[in-house]
């Protein structure tokens, strides 16, 4: 994600095909398995007729096979009214149950079409027929299988398979003269509608893992960006700090020699002070070890890609003074000699007012603002104003749109570090950030650094 469009995200194109395309694979993760084992089917799907559907499905099932059940027993088996009617509600009923709990469900329809397989042997007009399973018990039993499909595991699935079959084979042994067999016929469907629908679940689980870890790693990847401008504004402060401890440390070391006459408590009071200075300064420097170091024991100012950056347009190394307000003028030219047209307003005593904190961070943000430019926006007219009054330092950097014969790099998307990187120094300083895309399709940088809050943390 490119720095641009962290500030101003833009929908991607899609065109009609892209989204049917897209259609089953949205309906995949609906499939998903349910998070509770009383959560019902589709519960975590978008949409309400989605989550309403299981219920819809089976209440139509039990509706047209509760009376067809009832009816073929009685007048194509002549199983009894009384018997035909128990099987039909133990049959058909329970399917209202495998919503939630399909596991349960299926124990009690197996139970009751195995205690009507052996009634049917009973009855006067089972031969010529379908035994041990009806053809309505068949369809019932195949909707149970893709409620059990979408929620249990394989190898609860494996098992409600091969007790199936192995019911069939028991009653196999009752097995009544001239009836047709559809013990094998439900052992493979059954089979089969496991298999289609435990896939179908298996993808949509496997979906929503990878949308979570997508999830996951890109909060990681914002954490990480986060941390490593934070480490490097921690560097560039240790500068800007540490040089203000040097002059400490050396005024006080040479203090008894530029005021002859000095008492002794007093000689002693600059000698604590000099090693008070020069301690913290070893304390920084050890800290500065730390954050410059990339796990392999090198440090970043040397072989890392926040070498280029830090140098500024100059290429200056890690030992170069920190740069400042005083220096836009330098990266102004920098930057219009490499083809991008810049007007620079500077306002007298900027440079001056500004303290080292603010001072840097206003430097940092208009070097970052013109190289989003320079990536984003090649052509572009943009001016640079850097203003202050008693209060606050005003930074505002604005674009208009490319040029129209511009190249812009297809692959030119940032790494996320330059808004990050502004959003952190102006929060440094105590100030505020604003920034977004223009009507005309420019876009526009503007920082407000105080300056008394920036001198009390800097001193």
């Amino acid at each position: 994600m490119s720095d641009r469009d962290e500030a101003r995200p833009r929908a991607p194109r899609t065109t009609p095909p892209a989204r049917e395309a897209r259609a089953p694979m949205r309906f995949t993760v609906v499939l998903r398995t349910p998070a509770r084992a009383t959560e019902p089917l589709f519960a975590r799907a978008p949409k309400a007729w989605q989550r309403v559907l299981p219920y819809v499905v089976l209440g139509i099932c039990v509706l047209s096979l509760l009376p067809a059940t009832i009816t073929v027993l009685t007048n194509d088996y002549e199983a009894g009214g009384g018997w035909a009617g128990a099987l039909g509600v133990a049959q058909t009923v329970p399917l209202l149950l495998a919503v939630t709990r399909p596991l349960p469900a299926w124990a009690i329809v197996l139970v009751a079409d195995t205690v009507g397989a052996v009634v049917l042997t009973h009855a006067d007009k089972v031969a010529g027929h379908a035994w041990p399973w009806t053809p309505m018990s068949i369809v019932g039993y195949l909707a149970l299988m893709i409620c059990l499909g979408l929620r249990e595991s394989i190898r609860t699935l494996i098992g409600v398979w091969l007790v199936t079959g192995g019911v069939g084979v028991v009653l196999g042994f009752f097995e009544p003269d001239g009836v047709t067999t559809t013990a094998a016929l439900l052992f493979v469907l059954s089979g089969s509608f496991l298999a289609v629908t435990g896939a179908l679940r298996g993808v949509g689980d496997a979906q929503q893992r990878i949308a979570e870890q997508e999830s996951i790693s890109e909060a990681e990847r914002a954490r990480r960006t986060l941390l490593e401008e934070r480490a490097r504004i921690a560097r560039e402060l240790h500068d800007v700090v540490a040089h203000h401890m040097s002059v400490i440390t050396v005024q006080a070391d040479s203090a008894p020699y530029r005021l002859p006459g000095m008492a002794e408590p007093v000689r002693e009071e600059f000698a604590a002070i000099a090693a008070s200075a020069r301690e913290s300064l070893s304390e920084m420097r050890r800290l500065l070890t730390v954050l410059r170091s990339d796990g392999n024991g090198s440090r970043d100012g040397h072989g890392s890609g926040d070498g280029g950056a830090e140098a500024g347009p100059g290429g200056a190394s890690e030992l170069a003074p920190q740069p400042g307000i005083g220096r836009l003028q330098q990266l102004v030219e920098a930057t219009v000699r490499a083809g991008q047209p810049v007007e620079l307003s500077l306002a007298a005593g900027a440079e001056r007012a500004a303290p080292p904190a603010v001072d840097l961070s206003a430097y940092r943000i208009v070097q970052e603002a013109l190289a989003n430019v320079v990536r984003h926006a090649p052509g572009a007219e943009t001016r640079v104003s850097v203003t202050h009054d008693a209060e606050e330092v005003l930074v505002l950097v604005v674009n208009g749109p490319a040029a129209r014969d511009a190249v812009v790099e297809p692959g030119a998307s940032g790494t996320g570090h330059g808004l990050v990187g502004m959003q952190e120094r102006v929060r440094l300083t105590g100030g505020t950030l604003d920034t977004g895309p223009l009507p005309d399709g420019g876009f526009r940088v503007a920082a407000r650094l105080p300056l008394n809050d920036a001198s009390e943390d800097a001193s």
